[in-house]
């Protein structure tokens, strides 16, 4: 007879799998339908696991335009600039809060807080922007959500549970603030960096409501817009020319979910072994 624990481990191992299939399938699908004809497609129902013929023409369609491409430097410019500026300005805040002589810290603290429990709303973020001289500029696209007060309460946890001890002794040494944060805290802080850092750059990868609201010009469209704009409101990224055989409608749409996929699914593996204990640390602590 098995005993209880082995039967146990099986049994996870079996939700595991399931799991992983489950999250597996539809990515197989999307990539599988992408690399189809139209053929392929209308026999598998929409969805093709094994393309019979793979072919690249839906990927060849959607770079042939330039909408596709022109977007995707758009959103690996806000995706790098935004997560530098938002993670620059998270650890600067999450460091001067996460230090007891700082005069007026918890209020600071409580009013970044309040905005996880209270959101202003479209009108008045609109106004905001439009007031600033931020509209329909890409600045529009960073500065509304430069931080996040999930990310910096995760990150002032973190500082928090640093040893005093050695913060103290830098100090003594003559150590100022700024150098404390480049020499000690910051070389002893690169899982939660590397996580908040992860959190920022999907977040500004995803985004498209801010697009939708504060850009007017098509030109400065981030990917996810094109996405919205194409796969869920059926516009075309180009004319097709004459004698042209265009690929299928519904491959199409799948190339251009897998180009948004590929720049997210490259970098995660490199943040991942961080991913787990930067999370926990800060949110046990402080």
């Amino acid at each position: 007879m098995e005993s209880p624990s082995r039967v146990g481990r099986a049994a996870k191992a079996l939700l595991l799998v399931l799991i992983t299939l489950a999250v597996i399938y539809p990515i197989v699908g999307v990539v599988g339908t992408s690399l189809s004809d139209q053929a392929t497609i209308s026999v598998n129902g929409g969805l093709v696991l094994i393309p019979t013929h793979p072919q690249l023409d839906a990927y060849r369609e959607i770079f042939a335009g330039g909408v596709v491409s022109r977007a995707l430097l758009v959103s690996l410019g806000i995706t790098l600039c935004g997560t530098a500026a938002s993670v620059l300005v998270t650890v600067g805040m999450a460091y001067g809060l996460s230090r007891p002589e700082v005069t007026g810290s918890r209020v600071i603290l409580m009013v970044a807080l309040l905005t996880m429990l209270f959101n202003p709303g479209i009108i008045a973020n609109f106004l905001t922007v439009k007031s600033l001289g931020l509209y329909n500029s890409f600045a529009a696209l960073v500065l509304p959500s430069l931080v996040s007060a999930f990310n910096l309460v995760v990150l002032r946890s973190f500082f928090m549970g640093l040893p005093g001890e050695l913060l103290d002794s830098a100090r003594v040494d003559g150590a100022g603030d700024f150098r404390i944060l480049v020499r000690v805290v910051l070389p002893l802080s690169k899982a939660a960096i590397a996580v908040i850092t992860l959190f920022y750059a999907v977040s500004y990868w995803n985004a498209f409501f801010n697009a939708l609201l504060y850009l007017q010009d098509s030109a400065k469209n981030p990917l996810p817009m094109v996405l919205r704009s194409f796969v869920i409101g059926g516009q075309s990224l180009h004319e097709a020319a004459a004698g042209e055989i265009p690929a299928p409608q519904q491959a199409v749409q799948m190339a251009v979910l897998v180009v948004a996929l590929v720049p997210i699914l490259c970098v995660y593996p490199f943040l991942q072994r961080y991913f787990t204990k930067g999370v926990l640390t800060g949110a046990v602590k402080g």
